[in-house]
């Protein structure tokens, strides 16, 4: 008797996960046959029904969800096993998990992990998966806090107290104030007061920390708000005269070129936004101390890029 073991617990989760004995052949790469052998090899072992069948989507009938409620435990902590095997065998991570915050566009990140790949096909031992995730504010900070993720890249605010984090700055971005040309912002002399803007709705992107306090940024007391999840859908709603707010130059410098977006003078400017590259203060892995390396030897000065200086009338 087999009973309950890891790759019977796979098959459950990718039916659940995929809704269907065929999908699950497709993600697992083995043939539906096999995927009802193993299902109900394991029905009859433990004696109960793990799917209802009479529908077109595979349900998993209550006990079939308690197995995999708990079943998900065990796989998460055999794949957590492999991947510290492996690291002590090899050096080399089986998984490096990066989240990127919003105020960095994946489009620059991109470069770096196809060298990265390059770089494990080219190394014996070095098989490291990739597992990339988004971030808002204080988000990243708590993803590695959490030990979520290993590495943040364009984390911006301050650490979490406590410490135990090493940070590379990437750039202080500059910040400017921004409206639609059809706004009623867009017209008002400058430089704009606090009181104005704040009776104007603000558009800000929602913190994604789960544990640590939320952040907000450039808000004023009692000023009406539109929550949206990432710098690029603030960016959006701007454009579209859904409100006005704060963004780094380096986002919406061509939506001004364009004349989608106008920069406005405000009486309180924001400093620049310090952009940091993260990871835990411990020894890294070779997967993690590659990606330390080549965020060194990158360029980030097209964060720091601010708007023109006023031209000087000509005498």
């Amino acid at each position: 008797m087999m009973g309950i073991d890891l790759e019977s617990l796979a098959v459950i989760d990718a039916i659940d996960r995929g809704g269907s004995f065929a999908a699950a052949a497709r993600a697992l790469d083995r043939v539906p046959s096999a995927i009802t052998y193993t299902v109900r090899r394991l029905e009859d072992e433990l004696d109960v029904l793990l799917f209802d069948r009479r529908g077109k989507r595979a349900k998993l009938t209550p006990a079939g969800h308690e197995l995999l409620e708990q079943g998900r435990v065990l796989l998460a902590e055999a794949a957590a096993l492999e991947q510290r095997v492996q690291r002590v065998a090899s050096g080399w991570e089986a998984e490096l998990a990066i989240a990127v915050d919003t105020i960095l566009p994946m489009g620059r990140v991109w470069p770096m992990a196809a060298r990265f790949f390059a770089e494990c096909r080219q190394r014996q031992g070095a098989h490291t998966r990739l597992r990339f995730s988004h971030e808002v504010l204080g988000g990243a900070w708590d993803a590695l806090a959490e030990s979520r993720v290993d590495l943040v890249l364009g984390a911006s605010g301050e650490p979490p107290p406590g410490g135990g984090f090493r940070t590379r700055v990437l750039a202080e971005a500059p910040m400017i104030f921004l409206v639609a040309p059809t706004h009623p912002l867009a017209r008002a002399p400058e430089p704009i007061t606090e009181s104005q803007v704040a009776k104007h709705r603000g558009v800000v992107a929602t913190d994604s920390s789960r544990r640590l306090p939320p952040r907000s940024v450039g808000l004023l007391t009692g000023q009406e708000t539109l929550a949206v999840a990432s710098l690029a859908d603030k960016r959006a709603a701007q454009v579209a005269g859904l409100g006005c707010g704060w963004l780094p130059w380096f986002l919406a410098a061509d939506d001004v070129a364009a004349g989608l977006l106008v920069a406005r003078a405000v009486d309180t400017q924001r400093h620049p936004a310090r952009i940091v590259a993260a990871w835990r203060d411990t020894r890294p892995g070779k997967a993690l101390a590659w990606w330390i390396d080549a965020i060194a030897g990158s360029d980030w000065r097209f964060l720091a890029a601010g708007p023109a200086p006023p031209r000087r009338a000509a005498k």
